[in-house]
């Protein structure tokens, strides 16, 4: 069958895969402590880069046949429960460019980066397993850009932030670094 429909190929099948098992775990925030929850995104989130780096997305015959399904309830229920969980860890600061291309130390929300990252991917899954082509088309399409364009910087600005967090390092109030363990300086 992927022999006739390249939107079958392996590569799009494990997106689709591991797009559902993210959205699933952002889901079911309830479900998590903060600990085993930051630890499991450790795991996605380089695995989601990944594979929306590795996405092949021609052109959709029919545009036309785009959706997108979250809408801005959901977004804010997710973003709610994300933030609830996360609690003081979830601000952080990040270096990233500002309205007029310049470099400058910026606030960010975990909560806020992941919910972003979950509405582009729920709605990749959802219109990916409508039962036509046109629809996998747009899916695999969207997803590529929406990954060049957004949902692909989200994840490398937080990887660090949730590396830091599973791995002893704190952010305290004012938003600046601080290691639990002090070290020499030369």
């Amino acid at each position: 069958m992927t022999q006739n429909d390249p939107t079958l190929s392996r590569a799009n099948l494990e997106m689709v895969t591991i797009a559902g098992e993210y959205c699933s775990l952002i889901e079911d925030t309830s479900k998590h402590d903060r600990p085993t929850f930051l630890k499991t995104l450790c795991g996605f989130v380089p695995l989601l880069y990944l594979r929306g780096n590795l996405l092949q997305a021609p052109a959709p015959e029919f545009p036309e046949a785009n959706e997108r399904f979250v809408t801005e309830e959901q977004w804010d229920g997710i973003f709610t429960s994300l933030r609830e969980l996360l609690g003081e860890q979830d601000e952080f600061n990040y270096i990233g460019a500002t309205e007029y291309d310049e470099q400058a130390t910026l606030r960010g929300s975990l909560s806020e980066h992941l919910a972003d990252v979950y509405q582009d991917l729920n709605d990749f899954v959802l219109l990916f397993k409508k039962p036509l082509l046109a629809a996998r088309e747009n899916a695999i399409y969207e997803c590529h850009q929406l990954f060049r364009e957004r949902w692909g910087s989200r994840l490398a600005i937080i990887l660090p932030v949730l590396h830091d967090l599973t791995n002893g390092k704190k952010l305290n109030r004012e938003g600046a670094d601080e290691l639990e363990n002090d070290f020499l300086d030369f």
